[in-house]
């Protein structure tokens, strides 16, 4: 059984596609109707760490990304 607990650990180990996923629980997909949700958790997780990031950058100038 995959959760969304093991969806967000392997998120954080650097998994950005499902396979990445599966790959890190060591199983695979058997009929495929997961896919849709780990792949939605998946992109809500990648718009919480760009948020995170933009939050932190605004929040300190020393952080701003320098004109080149």
């Amino acid at each position: 059984m995959l959760t969304d607990t093991d969806v967000e650990t392997a998120a954080r180990n650097g998994a950005v596609r499902p396979k990445d996923v599966y790959e890190s629980k060591g199983c695979r997909a058997q009929c495929g109707n997961c896919v849709p949700g780990v792949v939605c958790l998946l992109r809500q997780i990648a718009r919480q760490g760009r948020a995170t990031i933009a939050d932190t950058m605004h929040g300190h100038a020393d952080l701003q990304p320098q004109a080149m």
